[in-house]
């Protein structure tokens, strides 16, 4: 009984290993807490400035910054014009180095 117990622990612990490694890989920036604040406030400020130009899409739009000042941005507008504010306010925001556009239209 005792070994059927420990051999349940151990597959178990086996199986959520590469879970927990893949988790805190994701957020290797996140240890440092001056860091995560700076990823913090750009990331703020974006979508501060996209709801203050009133856009009809900010909603679905998700926006994430790493460590490097790197802008993440993802989701869906209404058009054409709409990605190119958000995308001109990302790259505007002071921080930022570069913009990773994955925002798409919605049809």
């Amino acid at each position: 009984m005792k070994h059927k117990l420990a051999t349940t622990c151990f597959v178990i612990g086996a199986a959520l290993t590469p879970i927990a490694v893949y988790a805190a890989d994701q957020d290797a920036d996140r240890a440092d807490p001056s860091t995560f604040v700076k990823d913090s406030a750009i990331t703020t400020k974006i979508k501060s400035k996209l709801a203050a130009e009133h856009l009809g899409s900010l909603a679905n739009i998700s926006v994430d910054t790493d460590k490097n000042g790197v802008v993440w941005m993802s989701g869906t507008v209404k058009d054409q014009a709409e990605l190119d504010q958000a995308v001109r306010i990302a790259q505007n925001t002071e921080g930022v180095k570069t913009v990773k556009n994955q925002l798409k239209v919605q049809k």
